[in-house]
């Protein structure tokens, strides 16, 4: 019999990884450029702690969530806590609490990582970085325009240029079949039908509502083919007043970016269940892979809200290369206003601590660009 081996100290439970430089670095950097977007249209900055009480983190729209919360017991008030796996519904909670008597329409921005209890087969990490918007306290297509017009605004600034907005209904399909009055089994067998998108399935299950879901089925796409259908089935009650609106989000949208790519999915209900009417998902052309996703809710118990929140971690996957920061080695004893002065020109700056016998050895060891001589910036040569 042997002995186990040690555990080896870089392990990592599932879905958590360590981000080592540069990647750490960019990722900083991205984040700081979206939110830079997101602060020139007036969203301010809010920071929710890593950690709340459960009864507050999984109240209202914070429920969707609650099978995605790691829980643990606070040592000192002996409460359950939960840490975040969403920041929408903290930020939800900020605005009805500490921010109630804020002027409406409240824009706050945020930025931070979530912790989830389990990843999925596209997005297997546990630990998520999120930056986004929230837009509380107004509801109209413009609200539900900005908010994508903002975000593609964002990501352009990191450098993703082509991207599609694919806005979805999750209370359509909903609505028709409470209309209908199905139930029990047929309803279920026809939810699965829609959500694989299995047009023969949809028309067996769907009694009389399997023509216009057939119909709705096939005109996934781009928005002007989708919308036109919508139209074409002539929904009433709650399902109409939904085709509406995604109707005239579409046409606040394209009023202002004519270029952007929407689609719309007209029978399209996965996501969070605190959505309640336009939602939206964010696609790079060719990926299946989210870059963020967000829609309207209810904030508190009644106030109308939007919002869209971006992954960096999937965003820097599909992302230009960003340029990093050249590093230049500064040989011991330099002048330190000639160094501070390189920092300025966007050098990062790696300085001897000691002298040492080559300094193009000890610049190229330290994996710098350039090194510092008779007080310029010099290219270091490399072989190979």
């Amino acid at each position: 019999m042997t002995d186990d081996l040690p555990p080896n100290p870089a392990l990592l439970p599932a879905g958590l990884r360590d981000l080592l430089p540069p990647d750490a670095e960019t990722e900083a950097s991205a984040v700081e450029a979206l939110m830079t977007v997101f602060a020139s249209h007036g969203y301010q900055r809010v920071k929710p702690p890593l950690l709340e009480f459960e009864d507050s983190l999984l109240a209202g729209s914070g429920i969707a969530v609650a099978d995605q919360t790691f829980r643990l017991m606070d040592p000192d008030s002996q409460r359950m806590m939960g840490l975040r796996a969403d920041t929408t519904p903290q930020v939800g909670r900020i605005a009805t609490t500490r921010l109630a008597g804020a002027p409406r329409p409240l824009r706050l921005s945020y930025a931070g990582q979530c912790l989830r209890v389990r990843g999925n087969q596209l997005a297997p990490d546990r630990q998520v970085a999120q930056a986004g918007i929230e837009l509380i306290g107004h509801d109209s297509p413009d609200a539900d325009a900005e908010t994508v017009l903002v975000a593609a605004e964002a990501l352009a600034a990191v450098g993703l240029t082509r991207v599609s907005f694919d806005l979805t209904l999750p209370m359509l399909v909903p609505s028709l079949l409470d209309d209908a009055g199905m139930t029990g089994p047929d309803r279920a067998a026809l939810a699965r039908a829609l959500d694989r998108k299995d047009a023969a399935a949809v028309s067996r299950h769907g009694g009389a509502l399997a023509p216009v879901l057939t119909e709705l089925l096939m005109a996934a796409g781009p928005a002007d083919r989708a919308l036109a259908a919508l139209a074409e089935a002539k929904l009433q009650n709650l399902a109409g007043a939904l085709a509406e609106r995604v109707a005239e989000t579409v046409a606040a949208i394209q009023a202002v970016a004519p270029a952007l790519r929407l689609t719309v999915d007209p029978v399209e209900f996965r996501g969070f269940r605190y959505e309640t009417g336009v939602s939206v998902t964010v696609y790079a052309p060719g990926r299946h892979e989210e870059l963020g996703r967000g829609g309207r809710y209810i904030c508190g118990d009644s106030e109308p809200a939007t919002g869209l929140t971006l992954y960096p971690d999937a965003i820097l996957r599909v992302a230009p290369s960003r340029q990093a920061r050249p590093r230049i080695f500064v040989p011991f004893g330099a002048d330190r206003g000639i160094v501070a002065g390189l920092r300025v020109d966007g050098f990062a700056t790696v300085a001897a601590l000691a002298p040492v016998p080559d300094d193009t050895a000890e610049a190229n060891r330290l994996g710098c660009s350039h090194i510092l001589r008779a007080e310029k910036a010099e290219l270091l040569h490399t072989e190979g």
